[in-house]
């Protein structure tokens, strides 16, 4: 699962590729990592300083509404056990997990947060639990438990049973979306939206289509990008594309000899085995729609993320895995544009 928290902290900087091109970039702190915005504001009216400012109220309002990090959020108050007015983002979002949830046959359950907490990989620190808590867990949580649609005005958690929810797999990628929503608004056409997942349309600064690295699996410090190796390189073709990355390399503990994922089943309540190391995939849909998908495949494994992608043409897929040789593989569906390879 992925941090969610906001700082606010940001700059821009004005990059003329020609008489009628500007692009502008914009930079900041967002959701436990960075953030950065690159547009074209050819065609825009909009001064560079009101953009930047709108585009940080958007991740204010994300924050205070959907962050499991921010104790005076939405999310955080309703997951207290505190009843809530939920805005339309906490609406939007509970809709769009249900679905996911229904869709993938419980392999993303958004309402699966204790489970995760138990693991160390949800809001709290890790305890290793024991087999009795598993079952317990998976006796008392998840989205089955929880209506379709949420009842109109005040919502009290005791109505359904305090449930717990998390959000995780999908906040970065919707946090996308809203910001592309917002720039496709004001006129831009060409955008490069990364926060930590990524939105882009149309054409780069160069006047070429964006091109995004996928990184070689491989076990390093949290944070230290110098080891980062490029498996491979991604174009959009110009086309509107949501493009997350999702893996179990990093993101790990070890006790008693043996590394356990920071993925979680939630249909079986333990952290997943499987010889799938990363998936990126691509959704000409939205970056949520992405970020969900990539969550989807690392829980559900090689195989069943080759037949999830192959049956749905808004998506394209990049899996990179071990083989029966132990050795390091990939696959890429068919309309998956890769540019070149980096070593």
């Amino acid at each position: 699962m992925r941090k969610f928290a906001f700082i606010a902290i940001s700059m821009f900087f004005l990059t003329c590729c020609g008489e009628k091109d500007r692009y502008i970039r914009i930079n900041g702190f967002a959701q436990g990592g960075k953030y950065t915005v690159k547009l074209n504001t050819k065609g825009i009216s909009v001064p560079a300083e009101e953009i930047k400012d709108s585009i940080e109220a958007l991740l204010h309002t994300i924050d205070t509404t959907l962050s499991g990090y921010n104790p005076a959020s939405q999310l955080s108050r309703f997951n207290a056990g505190e009843a809530i007015v939920p805005g339309k983002l906490f609406r939007d979002m509970y809709r769009m997990g249900y679905e996911l949830w229904e869709r993938s046959e419980g392999a993303l359950d958004f309402a699966a947060g204790p489970l995760y907490d138990a693991w160390g990989f949800g809001f709290k620190n890790s305890s290793f639990p024991s087999d009795r808590q598993i079952d317990s867990l998976l006796k008392s949580c998840g989205m089955r438990f929880l209506p379709r649609e949420l009842p109109a005005g005040i919502l009290d958690p005791a109505s359904l049973g305090y449930p717990r929810l998390n959000y995780n797999a999908i906040a970065q990628g919707y946090s996308c979306d809203i910001i592309a929503k917002y720039l496709y608004g004001i006129g831009a056409r060409d955008m490069l939206v990364d926060i930590g997942e990524i939105w882009c349309d149309g054409l780069n600064p160069s006047g070429k289509p964006w091109a995004v690295g996928i990184d070689r699996p491989t076990d390093h410090a949290p944070g230290d990008e110098s080891q980062d190796i490029i498996e491979s390189i991604w174009t959009s073709e110009g086309k509107p594309s949501g493009i997350v990355t999702s893996g179990n390399y990093r993101k790990f503990y070890i006790r008693d000899g043996r590394k356990y994922a920071h993925t979680v089943n939630p249909v079986t309540g333990y952290p997943v085995s499987h010889n799938l190391l990363s998936a990126t995939i691509v959704s000409s849909k939205s970056a949520a729609e992405a970020d969900a998908l990539a969550t989807w495949c690392m829980v559900t494994g090689l195989e069943a993320s080759i037949k999830t992608i192959e049956e749905d043409t808004s998506l394209e897929g990049f899996l990179i895995y071990q083989d029966e040789n132990g050795e390091m593989a990939s696959w890429a569906s068919s309309g998956f544009a890769v540019r070149g390879e980096g070593r």
